[in-house]
């Protein structure tokens, strides 16, 4: 019997879960599954985003619900139009061995005159925005007076946006004696009210701590000065050439120009929030799930329903307004199952926040230095050793290789290497020597000095990564095992592709290099040496007088296009002589 079996469920849904390769439920599933299948309860469900609450309560309604008849039984209610679409195809993959059974989407920036055919054809599930929702109810297009089942899903998301009155109003029209399933990430006063007025003694099911953050999450900060956010932001998408991100800003106008001058400065980027059209935001979407857009710059409002599972970082640009909406946003990373990293810029002033959201997720933020030039350096170089490694050969380019083996006759392989790693070095080294030490350059207050990056550290670089099946949290417990030191004595891990970089204190140098003399992986010899970037050569890439980088041009990751935006021809030919193609 499967993990899936025991919980109660029926053949036609065990034969879409096989389908969909799940394998086992998750801490949500597990609790309120047998629950829901077993008693006519009311139901408060607290768990983070990206934990499985759709099938939580989709299994239950799904085979709860009469496929024989076209009556409307089951609505859920969602913040946006992108859950409401997410969770209307997550029904079907699950319903797809009921025969019958049709769910329907009901969702603003559509033809309305074309959801209320498909609802008058007979769907037994509806899943709705509270705006579109009560819109059609007023016109007589749907009738939920005999529904048995009512979902609010992220409740306190739909709270935030102001749906308030529309759910209450939406909510009266269904009968007193329904179910009501309320699944939400927080517990703010306005969810409580909504559950003390609309259900009868509901069960209750957490998962974590109320409010908590996911435990797979890594949160950061990065103190900056005030007009330095988007030089800090260029600087951490550079230390991470790999990055996946969804970066959070409070405003729309804030958001689209962030967005812009990524773009400018050759980044894949784009922008999400409320000005654009519903078109537009379909497209970035679905730009940004091909991975086709690597740093997706968003509103919270815009960003509420993203549901992808691979985002390696949260960059928070700015602090939101509520700190509760701080869980929200870092719960767009460390998903189903894989780590992430929530980063935040934040100013001297903003400071108290921090112990604020602490509390409150109930998990501590690491203080991190924005990475100086010869850090950055050093990962984009080894970024572009594992690019040449693995890029395929074009048949294309073998006639002219001939003339080129002429031209690099008599060169060694160490030398064409050192040369090549030159060629590439000095482009974007130049670059940041010019640029500054970023950390001394924003304040002299030792205050902004992070403490894991002082004297007495030391930063060392090991041969695996994200490629080896790695991420943050498994390599430092890889580390510890090997080195037999403490949870604290390992910090900084940081993992890039088929590489990655980890501290200690200095007195654990010499445990740490022979702990790693004769180890394997996957029967892979693992090397570990000290960096050459780590705090004792910090000084190498401050190249003298101290600025602060402002003008944002592109040190790296800008293609050959982008150098078209730039009208003046003697300022593309200074962009063009810095550009490192990663």
């Amino acid at each position: 019997m499967t993990a899936f079996q025991q919980l109660g469920l029926d053949l036609p849904l065990l034969q879409a879960i096989e389908d969909l390769g799940f394998t086992t439920p998750s801490e949500v599933q597990e609790k309120a599954i047998p629950l829901l299948l077993e008693k006519e309860t009311d139901l408060v469900a607290l768990a983070q985003t990206g934990t499985g609450k759709t099938a939580a309560f989709g299994f239950p309604m799904i085979q709860r619900i009469d496929p024989n008849s076209r009556t409307t039984q089951g609505l859920i209610l969602s913040p946006t139009r992108e859950l409401c679409l997410q969770i209307t195809q997550e029904l079907k993959h699950y319903s797809k061995y009921v025969k019958g059974l049709h769910t329907v989407a009901i969702y603003g920036g559509a033809s309305i005159q074309e959801q209320a055919k498909s609802v008058k054809r007979g769907a037994q599930i509806l899943v709705a925005t509270p705006g579109r929702m009560k819109d059609m109810i007023g016109r007589g297009m749907v009738n939920i007076n005999h529904i048995e089942y009512c979902v609010l899903d992220e409740a306190d998301e739909m709270l935030n946006m102001g749906f308030y009155e529309d759910i209450k109003d939406i909510l009266s029209h269904t009968p007193q004696d329904k179910l009501t399933w309320l699944f939400s990430a927080t517990m703010p006063k306005e969810v409580a009210q909504i559950a003390k007025k609309f259900m009868r003694k509901p069960a209750e099911i957490t998962v974590g701590a109320k409010n908590a953050g996911a435990i797979t999450v890594q949160h950061e900060y990065y103190k900056i000065g005030a007009r330095d956010r988007y030089p800090a932001l260029k600087r951490l998408a550079d230390a991470n050439p790999g990055i996946f991100s969804v970066i959070f800003c409070r405003t729309k106008r804030d958001t689209q120009k962030v967005a812009e001058k990524l773009i400018e400065d050759g980044y894949n980027a784009g922008a999400l929030h409320g000005d654009l059209s519903q078109n537009q935001r379909d497209l970035v979407m679905t730009a940004f799930r091909k991975k086709q857009i690597q740093m997706l710059v968003a509103t919270d409002v815009a960003a509420r329903g993203i549901d992808v599972d691979d985002i390696t970082h949260v960059i928070h640009y700015q602090l939101p307004d509520e700190i509760e909406t701080y869980t929200h946003r870092s719960g767009r990373t460390g998903r189903a199952g894989k780590s992430g990293i929530s980063m935040v810029l934040i100013t001297r002033s903003e400071q108290k926040k921090i112990s604020q959201i602490e509390r409150i997720i109930g998990q501590s933020f690491q203080m991190r230095n924005i990475p100086n030039g010869m850090e950055i350096c050093e990962i984009q170089l080894y970024h572009l050793a594992n690019n040449i490694k693995n890029t395929e050969i074009q048949a294309e380019s073998e006639p002219f290789l001939p003339a080129i083996f002429d031209v690099l006759e008599g060169l060694d392989r160490e030398d064409l290497i050192r040369k090549l790693v030159s060629v590439e070095f000095s482009r974007f080294f130049n670059y940041y020597k010019k640029a500054g030490q970023w950390n001394e350059s924003l304040s002299d207050n030792s205050e902004f000095q992070d403490q894991s990056e002082g004297r007495g550290k030391v930063r060392y670089f090991i041969n695996v990564g994200e490629r080896d099946g790695f991420d943050w949290m498994s390599l430092k417990d890889f580390i510890r095992k090997q080195t037999q030191l403490e949870k604290d004595d390992v910090f900084r891990v940081e993992p890039k592709d088929s590489f990655a970089f980890f501290n200690t204190e200095e007195q654990f140098k010499d445990i740490v290099l022979e702990a790693f003399e004769n180890c394997t992986h996957k029967g892979r010899k693992v090397n570990v040496e000290v960096s050459s970037s780590g705090p004792r050569n910090r000084r190498g890439g401050s190249g003298g007088k101290k600025k602060v980088h402002r003008k944002g041009k592109g040190a790296f990751a800008i293609p050959k296009e982008a150098n078209l935006k730039t009208r003046n021809p003697k300022e593309r030919r200074k962009i063009n002589r810095r550009v490192f193609i990663s």
